[in-house]
């Protein structure tokens, strides 16, 4: 194998965003005024990491709620202004980009009008340029691999050579199953606490870290990537 990684691969929101706190509270409200009340932990446990159409089948299964029409548009819409008044960026992403020496690219759940927005607002959209890649761009979102298989594919990286930086057990779930290895980053606002680091380690992640400075560091010590795919 040629130096890894040979791509590293961003989640966007709570890895380059600090903005899951603020998007799981504009989902809760938005269940909210369709009668169904959520706790911040149970909207974290159900919705947190997936797409959009994730989101309406767990709404469906889950908690018996048929998600009227254009739901998620409205949804991204009050997510997206909330972002403009609160949004975030992570402290350390432009000094740990200089110091990774590999190709970079942000593969997310989100549809694209929300990471773009996102990566505006927090003064990021210069860092990744066109090599931003959404869920709505592949059949399956996560825990599926196909988003991160593709982001690979476009670049010309393979697989194995990828590294996955995420903060949710879906995310690190998708990264396994596409025989990437996936480092867990718990530095955004919601990811605190052992437990949620227990977490992310039991999907996979084989390394964990709160300070995105502390990346390029990481990497130097992964010399053997532990891959496994998942069926």
């Amino acid at each position: 194998m040629n130096r890894w990684p040979e791509l590293v691969i961003f989640d966007c929101d709570g890895v380059l965003v600090d903005s899951e706190t603020i998007a799981l509270g504009c989902a809760r409200k938005a269940f909210g005024e369709l009668g169904v009340s959520l706790s911040d932990e149970r909207t974290r446990d159900l919705f947190l990491g997936v797409s959009q159409p994730a989101m309406r089948a767990t709404a469906l299964t889950t908690l018996g709620v048929d998600l009227p029409e254009g739901f998620e548009s409205g949804l991204t819409q009050r997510t997206v202004a909330a972002f403009e008044r609160e949004l975030k960026g992570v402290e350390g992403l432009r000094e740990a980009l200089s110091g990774l020496g590999a190709p970079v690219c942000v593969a997310s759940s989100s549809p694209p009008e929300r990471i773009r927005a996102s990566l505006r607002i927090v003064g990021y959209a210069d860092l990744f340029s066109a090599r931003v890649y959404s869920a709505t761009e592949v059949e399956h979102g996560k825990p599926a691999p196909d988003l991160f298989l593709h982001a690979a594919r476009r670049l010309g990286a393979q697989p194995a050579g990828c590294l996955v930086i995420e903060d949710s057990a879906p995310g690190v779930v998708a990264a396994r199953r596409a025989g990437m290895t996936a480092f867990g980053f718990t530095g955004g606002a919601h990811a605190h606490g052992r437990k949620y680091r227990e977490r992310l380690a039991a999907a996979g992640a084989v390394a964990i870290f709160d300070d995105m400075r502390e990346l390029p560091a990481l990497i130097a010590t992964t010399r053997e990537p532990k891959l496994g795919q998942d069926s």
